[in-house]
């Protein structure tokens, strides 16, 4: 949008949670408002940054925000490896996901790949096909798991689906 009186863009409201409103003053967007690639616009090849971004275009490739937290809108396509601080998916996303710290996945989401984070949050309604990997390691896992490896083979030969339990057991108990 344009302002009449003096012809200086206004911020579009609502693009990041923390954007900052105009006002009467003419104010600009907060530093820390998110960026945008808007309904639209195509992307193939690198993304990497330091600042949230909101995706509800097209992108095919690498998305890198190691410090950020990357949004994939409603509108959104992506088909990507994604590395970032927090990841938001309301929209169509497909390939590898790690988040250091959480991921979550609204109910209007359609979701095909790997994801790893510490926390996890799927919304009832959402799809999802892949694999799912919550919580932090535990510190005496390199030790514990090398002489309960053994034991989880010999279960996963008689009953064939133990191996199944103890994996999902261990993410879900690393997700509180």
């Amino acid at each position: 949008m344009w302002r009449k009186e003096d012809g200086s863009p206004q911020p579009p409201e609502g693009i990041g949670s923390t954007a900052g409103k105009a006002g009467s003053t003419g104010m600009s967007v907060s530093p820390n408002a998110a960026a945008c690639v808007s309904q639209g616009i195509k992307i193939k090849g690198e993304l990497t940054g330091s600042e949230d971004l909101f995706i509800d275009g097209v992108v095919d490739g690498k998305v890198t925000l190691t410090n950020s937290t990357l949004t994939v809108g409603p509108n959104a396509t992506v088909k990507a490896e994604i590395i970032a601080k927090e990841l938001v998916v309301r929209g169509r996303a497909e390939g590898k996901f790690t988040a250091s710290e959480r991921v979550q996945i609204w109910h209007t989401a359609h979701v095909e790949g790997d994801i790893k984070s510490d926390r996890i949050s799927i919304e009832e309604g959402a799809e999802m096909h892949g694999r799912l990997e919550a919580g932090k390691p535990l510190a005496t896992a390199s030790t514990g798991a090398s002489g309960q490896s053994g034991k989880k083979s010999e279960k996963s030969k008689d009953t064939g689906a133990s191996e199944e339990k103890a994996t999902s057991g261990a993410a879900s108990a690393g997700a509180d």
